[in-house]
């Protein structure tokens, strides 16, 4: 049986930062520079070397430039095997040139470095160092095996041994000192652009938020008078209906949520009136009991858990219940996660707050079909949604389609908080998804203005 070679993991990788361009116009600067050195040294100073070979070694670059030229668009980004490929051919076509010139006793020699310093700018540390130990393994042959060193009068210089040595020493110096300068400067850049796309990103979700405020106050007006004939006629619907009538419980669910509807719009009016510093702090168990109590009345049962998170100790006191400044858009964000599970829910939803001396987590989790693969990488984002009207027919456009705003607001206002979340599916048999929010237990129980100032950045 015919065993498959392995091909090394640094190999294997994808698209690399390195273009086909790059590598072209460093290549026609070697052939341009190889050409003059060789010529000059030829014709202009009457140097006796094997200028035929010289030029047919030149003339090979030149031609996989135009080779490859038309081969491929002069943008393509090289895979990792073709750009390590590139690289060792330029290496040996270097070595092939001092082999005929004298080996490491050519002053030229030191341009071995350039192949390994390109690499390291741009591509992964497993090519650079592959490369790296091809060109000390080149150095180390050259210090033995080559032509000797042409000279003037058709006669040949000889350097003493030690002399090779050191050259060989500093060849190998050079790729390791500035190989690894070279792969630490970039890998520091790549990190900062990294921050920089990360912190735009950041940004650009935080004006997307923004500009939702407007709307926020334009829908919180245009509501109000809707929902308050919505109020008005629920209320003298209930006037004429009985407690045994069949539709007495939906007239009461339908002013409930009428009367939620009024006090969402208030709080969006008022949001910046002063707290009441008496109830302005409120413990973990009595926050999720305030999240899940407007949905009680929902036909899904909301089980809720609290309690400190096991540590895997048998002894020792049990970390106190964290305690909590009134913020309102981790109620909003909280709320959220409850109302989308309880949509999604078969049967249940369950919504468990655990906390250690280090962290506080909430996980909010429902027994439905679970998060569709191709929307949990992008749920989130801005108008991204999970909401789709079940009927096709005269009856859809009575069903809540969902524009992917709220779980984006949500998410946004929870990581304003300092919270981090996480999105994940339950395995079978039990299914549904789960919404685990994780705070640092220091940020979840410091007032929201301190934690916001902690989020400014500093000029």
């Amino acid at each position: 049986m015919i065993r498959r070679a392995t091909v090394p993991e640094w190999l294997r990788q994808g698209e690399t930062r390195l273009r086909l361009q790059t590598i072209v116009r460093l290549r026609w600067l070697a052939v341009l520079g190889q050409s003059l050195t060789v010529a000059g040294a030829y014709w202009v100073l009457g140097i006796d070397l094997p200028i035929g070979g010289c030029l047919a070694v030149i003339a090979l670059s030149a031609w996989l430039n135009v080779a490859l030229r038309l081969r491929y668009k002069a943008s393509k980004r090289l895979k990792s095997g073709f750009a390590f490929a590139m690289l060792a051919y330029d290496i040996l076509q270097l070595a092939a040139l001092l082999y005929l010139t004298g080996g490491l006793e050519n002053p030229f020699a030191f341009l071995l470095i350039a192949p390994v310093t390109v690499s390291a700018s741009t591509l992964p540390l497993g090519i650079t160092a592959a490369l790296g130990a091809l060109t000390i393994a080149v150095a180390t042959a050259l210090t033995s095996f080559h032509h000797p060193l042409p000279w003037f009068h058709h006669t040949n210089l000889l350097l003493p041994f030690p002399y090779v040595m050191g050259v060989w020493a500093a060849v190998v110096s050079g790729i390791l000192f500035i190989g690894f300068y070279s792969w630490r400067t970039a890998e520091e850049a790549r990190r900062m652009a990294k921050a920089l796309a990360a912190a735009e990103m950041v940004l650009a979700r935080e004006q997307k938020l923004s500009a939702l405020d407007g709307l926020a106050a334009a829908a919180a007006h245009g509501l109000g008078t809707p929902l308050a004939t919505i109020a008005v006629v629920s209320k003298e619907l209930m006037r004429g209906a009985r407690p045994e009538d069949p539709h007495y419980d939906d007239l009461a669910l339908l002013r409930a949520q009428a009367e939620r509807c009024r006090d969402i719009l208030a709080e969006i009016g008022g949001g910046g009136e002063q707290r009441d510093l008496i109830v302005s702090r409120l413990s973990l168990s009595h926050l999720i009991e305030e999240v899940v109590a407007p949905h009680r009345p929902m036909a899904v049962p909301i089980e809720v858990r609290t309690g400190p998170a096991p540590d895997g100790t048998a002894s020792g006191p049990s970390p106190q219940e964290p305690v909590t400044e009134r913020n309102p858009g981790v109620h909003y964000g909280l709320g959220n996660l409850v109302e989308n599970a309880i949509d999604f829910a078969a049967s249940k939803v369950t919504v468990e707050a655990r906390w250690s001396k280090d962290e506080v987590t909430i996980v909010i989790a429902d027994d439905g079909t679970g998060f569709p693969p191709h929307v949990l990488e992008q749920l989130g984002e801005p108008f991204v949604t999970t909401r789709r009207a079940h009927n096709e027919g005269p009856d859809a456009a009575d069903e809540h389609v969902g524009m992917g705003l709220g779980f984006f607001i949500a998410k946004t206002l929870l990581e304003r908080s300092g919270a981090r979340l996480e999105l994940a599916n339950r395995p079978p048999p039990e299914g549904g998804a789960v919404v685990t929010v994780v705070w640092p237990r220091d940020r979840f129980e410091q007032a929201p203005e301190k934690a916001n100032a902690m989020a400014e950045p500093v000029a």
